[in-house]
């Protein structure tokens, strides 16, 4: 667990698949993340089981819950990805609608990318973001992630913006997702 002032990471487990439903459903999440197809709570149990739990295994790290210590209430996950196609450890955050604007992001992203650093010895942290989300733009700047380029990723038909905490001149992306 990565604790800070008011929150709490942890992983994910199958009890939170109410809220991965509610996440990867709102508009947000979709606009700006992408639609993952969880279209009830089975779907979610899925994502869970096959997607974010075995990254804690497999890596050592993953995509964490972010519970508010006041209430136990979970407001968004934050945490680190392996991405197919990337070639650095990516960090990835999205919040409930009601939860955003509240200083939670950045407090999560940032004691995410200390235990990055200090504790997983990772450098550099990329990240990927739509173009559009200039709230998530924000924040990775405000952590003192780098503009590097604009790719191609996945089956994007748009370019996404590649970010990193270390400059460097141009990337290879494989096109799998």
């Amino acid at each position: 667990m990565i604790t800070t002032q008011r929150l709490t990471l942890r992983e994910f487990t199958l009890e939170d698949a109410e809220f991965i439903y509610q996440l990867m459903n709102s508009p947000l999440y979709i606009k700006f993340i992408g639609d993952r197809n969880i279209k009830n709570r089975d779907d979610a149990k899925t994502f869970l089981s096959t997607k974010l739990i075995p990254s804690y295994q497999l890596h050592g790290y993953g995509l964490y819950a972010v519970i508010r210590n006041e209430d136990k209430a979970l407001v968004g996950m934050c945490g680190l990805v392996n991405r197919d196609g990337l070639e650095h450890t990516d960090i990835g955050f999205g919040f409930l609608p009601q939860y955003m604007g509240m200083g939670y992001g950045y407090e999560s992203a940032r004691a995410v990318m200390n235990y990055a650093n200090e504790t997983l010895s990772l450098s550099p942290i990329w990240a990927i973001t739509n173009l559009q989300n200039t709230a998530s733009i924000n924040l990775l700047t405000k952590l003192g992630l780098l503009y590097q380029q604009q790719i191609l990723w996945g089956d994007e038909q748009e370019p996404t913006l590649l970010m990193s905490t270390h400059e460097f001149s141009s990337v290879e992306i494989s096109s799998d997702k």
